[in-house]
């Protein structure tokens, strides 16, 4: 046991880690707990034995997060080795929670099957693209998600539809502490030829109009219905806007960039500011599509 609250695990426990190394962004203070559960028993047992009052927080490739630089208290949850799997199946596959996105259409691919080539666009694993209805370049989850396994904060294991989760633009309604643990996606068989021109026609659309290579999230604010979220920045002239160390895109202006050094009090504060902006300019309220989590400095 640590601290007399915390229950052991197989995996690997730590108290204070530091998340920015584990984020996109490079920002981030500290867990108070940090887990890396071996595989799915070691994580139910885990969450059936911390207390209900202990907090919990499940993080992905956190290429969609913004840690706060107070970091986050209670239990921080990292799938890592032991949830990266992709089983493959006649019309699907079955994927790691911690698989990312990329990784999946590319087994997709290699057995030739085809409707996942949108995921080799979006930065993250696939227990957050689950959790947000991960979308781009014409796909989403909710095209091709037929359930998931969860945990549930008490620990056990419980299979969710795809109707159960409620996904809409950007949304799932997954339990709040729940971990997704592994989905099933539906493919098709298809042409390989075309699957891998697909794949390759998003890869270079992607780093022609995204800071692919730099420290940053994926789209910061979600679209509002009918308007793209980057135009409403850009024509609030906010291309190029910077707080401290953080920076708005010069390439896609609804992407934040950390020049280095920038805090998460910085990138968040640039992002409001880019919303004041708009709201005045077009009087629409942007939503964010980055979560922002944790406790201020």
């Amino acid at each position: 046991m640590m601290t007399g609250t915390i229950p052991a695990a197989r995996g690997r426990l730590k108290e204070h880690e530091v998340l920015a190394p584990f984020t996109w962004f490079r920002v981030g203070g500290p867990a108070e707990f940090l887990l890396r559960p071996a595989d799915i028993e070691d994580l139910c047992a885990f969450l059936r034995d911390l207390p209900l009052e202990m907090p919990v927080t499940v993080i992905g490739a956190a290429s969609n997060l913004i840690v706060r630089d107070g970091g986050l208290n209670g239990v921080v949850i990292k799938l890592a080795r032991g949830f990266g799997d992709v089983e493959i199946e006649a019309d699907g596959l079955v994927a790691g929670a911690a698989a990312l996105d990329v990784s999946v259409s590319e087994h997709a691919a290699a057995a030739g099957l085809s409707g996942l080539e949108f995921l080799s666009g979006i930065p993250g694993t696939i227990g957050g693209a689950v959790a947000m209805n991960a979308g781009a370049y014409g796909g989403d989850m909710a095209g091709v998600l037929d359930w998931v396994d969860i945990a549930t904060r008490s620990g056990e294991l419980k299979r969710l539809s795809v109707h159960d989760l409620g996904l809409s633009y950007r949304h799932s309604n997954l339990p709040a502490d729940a971990v997704v643990v592994r989905a099933r996606l539906r493919a098709r068989p298809g042409e390989a030829s075309l699957i891998g021109a697909r794949m390759a026609e998003i890869k270079s659309r992607r780093e022609a109009t995204q800071p692919v290579r730099a420290r940053t999230g994926g789209s910061t604010f979600a679209n509002p219905e009918g308007q793209k979220a980057w135009e409403l920045v850009d024509a609030a002239g906010c291309r190029g806007l910077k707080r401290g160390n953080a920076q708005v895109s010069e390439l896609h202006c609804n992407f934040l960039l950390n020049l280095g050094g920038a805090t998460a009090a910085e990138l968040e504060g640039l992002g409001e500011e880019v919303r004041r902006r708009v709201r005045e300019k077009s009087g629409v309220s942007l939503r964010w599509e980055i979560k922002r989590i944790g406790v201020p400095a």
